[in-house]
């Protein structure tokens, strides 16, 4: 006789206040466009999920999102 262990991997936006909570980050206009209609998760540059629900203009830009954004652009620090 054999047993399985089946597992389930599920991603929930994030409700706490971690590190990337105290962030705004970078999405696609369209899909924070969306995301404050549906209330459907988006993802950051960064790789972050959650429901947007506050003013980005009051938080510090992620930097992660920031080294991705200015990489796929090319834009350098110097």
């Amino acid at each position: 006789m054999s047993s399985q262990t089946e597992t389930e991997t599920t991603t929930k936006p994030s409700a706490g206040d971690g590190d990337h909570d105290r962030f705004a980050h970078y999405v696609d206009k369209n899909d924070s466009t969306r995301a404050y209609i549906t209330g459907e998760p988006v993802k950051a540059l960064c790789g972050k999920v959650w429901v947007p629900s506050r003013d980005p203009k009051k938080y510090k830009v992620c930097p992660t999102c920031a080294e991705i954004f200015a990489f796929l652009h090319g834009v350098s620090d110097s």
